[in-house]
């Protein structure tokens, strides 16, 4: 068994919800069952970097039941600034990877549990094995791209809002006559759009992995109508290209770009080429907050006690995941080579083409 009497929790990445019932199951298990103090770090790797520290100790009173219930992180979170190549105020980068791994030891920390997607682990991986820190990982994302996890903590709730929009929408859709396009997000992968669009009755489904057709799309239209049928629901997960292949994106601060504007392109080119009218809902960061669902609370739950176990055994580099009911553990190494993307030939790809939607060419696939 592992020497621990420290042990510190943090978020980072985007957030969503899930987040506090995952630090609420961290703390429950650590004090419980094996006596540790627990150490929150505020806004992800920044209360590390910063001087002095931020932190605040997790005691059984801060994480009551209603934790469960909360969106979003009660710690705080970062998704900018990279701390091997950190914007200072003069506009340079500078490697502060040094300030995170001494704040560890200021701190006089046994071990860290990181809850993050993708890109977070890969970063937080470095820093700890630059710095020997021993480390696990637990996975959280909307977008459900996490490698060796069936599920990432946020996804559900996510994929719950996208079901709710539409039964909203399919009602105002039938009045008026109107295709309804839902814009979602899920970066470069479709695991919000397809799930959603799945169980929110969508006619059409568009996602990064599989390319579409506007002719693809205006068939589908006009076989909705001739089913008597008077509108249709469109789903486009976000990262989703052009038909020329061009991805569209927004300007935000500066010298970046996020994803942007695919809906009201589509909405644009499908009045073009079918008499129809067309309305655009961008959900955004709507997908990220309000009470987790049952699912991300009960993962949440089983991921949180399982890190502190894994601490407990001495076992680190390693992250947390649900594989076949179950969780198990897996290496960090496995997890942090890029996005997981929806498999175009997989079952839930074949649902979707079973129940009649679009879903792309089928040649693509």
């Amino acid at each position: 068994m592992s020497k621990v009497h420290r042990l510190g929790v943090l978020t980072s990445g985007g957030d969503c919800a899930g987040l506090n019932a995952a630090i609420r199951a961290v703390v429950h298990r650590a004090i419980y069952s094996y006596g540790w103090t627990v150490h929150g770090i505020k806004d992800g790797t920044l209360g590390l970097m910063n001087r002095p520290i931020e932190y605040q100790e997790l005691t059984l009173d801060l994480l009551s039941g209603n934790m469960l219930r909360m969106g979003g992180t009660m710690l705080g979170t970062t998704n900018k600034g990279d701390p091997f190549a950190f914007p200072m105020p003069d506009g340079s980068l500078k490697d502060r990877s040094g300030d995170f791994v001494e704040g560890f030891h200021m701190l006089g920390l046994d071990a860290l549990i990181v809850i993050g997607g993708d890109g977070s682990l890969k970063i937080l991986d470095k820093l700890c094995k630059q710095g020997g820190l021993p480390m696990v990982g637990i996975p959280k994302t909307i977008d459900n791209d996490v490698h060796q996890t069936e599920f990432a903590i946020g996804f559900t709730t996510a994929v719950n809002v996208v079901v709710d929009a539409l039964d909203r929408l399919q009602p105002t859709a039938a009045s008026h006559h109107r295709v309804m396009i839902l814009e979602v997000m899920g970066r470069d992968a479709g695991h919000i759009a397809l799930s959603g669009g799945i169980a929110g009755g969508a006619d059409i489904i568009l996602i990064p992995e599989i390319p579409y057709t506007l002719d693809g799309i205006v068939r589908k239209i006009e076989e909705v109508r001739r089913e008597g049928r008077n509108h249709a629901l469109v789903v486009v997960a976000e990262g989703c290209k052009t038909e020329t292949g061009e991805r569209l994106t927004v300007a935000w601060g500066g010298s970046q770009a996020r994803y942007g504007g695919i809906g009201h392109y589509l909405s644009e080119r499908i009045t073009e080429k079918v008499n129809v009218e067309s309305r655009v809902t961008v959900l955004g960061h709507v997908q990220r907050g309000g009470q987790p669902s049952m699912e991300d609370r009960l993962l949440a739950s089983n991921f949180g006690v399982h890190a502190v176990d894994l601490v407990a055994k001495g076992k680190f580099n390693r992250m947390v995941a649900w594989q076949d009911r179950g969780v198990v553990d897996v290496p960090i190494a496995k997890v942090v080579g890029g996005a997981r993307c929806v498999d175009p030939t997989g079952a839930i790809v074949h649902t979707a083409r079973g129940l009649g939607i679009y879903v792309g060419e089928t040649d693509a696939s």
